[in-house]
């Protein structure tokens, strides 16, 4: 069932919101701005409503992936591996060539669910370097650094960091 879990972690994360809302528009942000597929470069190419879209479901689809192993297997360790399946299958997606974006809204519904109070603490400075510095790259890096400590210092489960870092490692 774990397999199963984890694979249905990917295949969730793979969704790309980006690219296909973005191309609703007739842009394709593979080809435009940063060529990434992910809610910054459609900001860029499309406007402030796809993006806040994108990210929205980006969150969401990492929050699902994980709510559906909680449910499915009942333990934080499976869990932890398909929210890491949900950003893997965000940064390499199966079905644009195993290119996409970079996983941090996907990774922020992930640790959403599996650490919140850490994923606050992410996300307050993310917002915090976002607001002061106008780079939303910046912002991105801050939280990603920040996570694995955060989730550590507020006890989450050894599976859930490992995945913090894991994944934090992946995003960077």
């Amino acid at each position: 069932m774990a397999s199963i879990s984890i694979l249905v972690g990917y295949l969730a994360g793979s969704v790309p919101f980006a690219f296909l809302l973005a191309r609703r528009a007739g842009i394709d942000v593979r080809r435009v701005g940063s060529r990434n597929v992910g809610a910054a470069n459609v900001l860029r190419s499309t406007g402030v409503g796809r993006a806040l879209l994108v990210t929205v479901l980006d969150v969401a689809k990492g929050a699902a992936a994980v709510l559906v192993a909680y449910v499915s297997t009942g333990g934080s360790g499976v869990a932890a591996l398909t929210g890491a399946a949900a950003v893997v299958g965000h940064i390499y997606p199966v079905w644009l060539r195993f290119h996409g974006g970079k996983g941090v809204a996907v990774a922020a519904g992930v640790f959403a669910m599996l650490t919140p109070i850490a994923t606050v603490i992410a996300t307050t400075l993310f917002l915090v370097t976002v607001a002061t510095t106008r780079y939303v790259s910046l912002g991105s890096v801050a939280a990603t650094l920040a996570l694995p400590p955060a989730a550590w210092l507020t006890g989450a489960p050894v599976a859930v960091v490992a995945s913090a870092a894991g994944t934090s490692a992946l995003i960077l």
